[in-house]
Formats: C-alpha cells, sequence, structure tokens
C-alpha cells in the first residue's frame, strides 16, 4: 500500500518562499516517478514539477526558475522548493507517485496522492 503525506503549507506574503515535503511509505523513490500538482478552487489539477529515478526534472511553466523538486532517497521524502511566491499560486498542493510514466505532468498518469496541503499567497 503506497502513502503519500504532505507538509510544509501554510500562508505566506508575496515574494516569500516555502518548501514542502512529501513523505512515503517503503521506497517509493527508487521505483516510482514522482511529481507536485496543485489544484485552485474552481480549477483543474496542474502538473507543476515532476522528477526521475535519476533526479532529472521537468517544470511546468509557471513555475519554471521559480520552484525546485528535489528527493531524498534515504528519507523517502520528495521536496517543492518554492521561491518568490505570488498570489496565483494559491493552491492545494498535492504529490503524486506512479511507476509508469516517466516526467509526466498530467494527473491521469498518476494512481497515487497524498491528502494536499494548503499554501496561500497574499
Amino acid at each position: 500500500h503506497v502513502q503519500l503525506v504532505e507538509s510544509g503549507g501554510g500562508s505566506v506574503q508575496a515574494g516569500g518562499s516555502l518548501r514542502l515535503s512529501c513523505a512515503s511509505s517503503g521506497h517509493l523513490y527508487k521505483n516510482y516517478f514522482m511529481a507536485w500538482f496543485r489544484q485552485a478552487p474552481g480549477k483543474e489539477r496542474e502538473g507543476i514539477a515532476s522528477i526521475d529515478y535519476d533526479g532529472r526534472s521537468k517544470y511546468a511553466d509557471s513555475v519554471k526558475d521559480r520552484f525546485t523538486i528535489s528527493k531524498d532517497n534515504a528519507k523517502n521524502t520528495l521536496y517543492l522548493q518554492m521561491n518568490s511566491l505570488e498570489p496565483e499560486d494559491t493552491a492545494k498542493y498535492y504529490c503524486a507517485a506512479d511507476p509508469r510514466w516517466c516526467l509526466s505532468l498530467n494527473p491521469f498518469d498518476y494512481n497515487y496522492w497524498g491528502q494536499g496541503t494548503q499554501v496561500t499567497v497574499s
């Protein structure tokens, strides 16, 4: 059973930073592709960053050069460092995992999801 738990969300002023974490059960990061998604009220879930086994990453244009995805295999933890936050980044952020689709930002390609953590930028 794959379990993902996000943490690190909160409220921050525009221009500030936050780091999200996603802890997993088991050695997920060695065998699964991982990604971060976000969903604002009334909007579709948006893929923003993904990472593969070797640490290669892919970003949505909306967050490129501001957000960084990384992982610590020893700690079974995925991270999202978010800098230069903007009010448009306000959303609930989710981590996701799947063994099949390398670097996908399509939410339909992921079978395992965390419960989400709220980020509010004012």
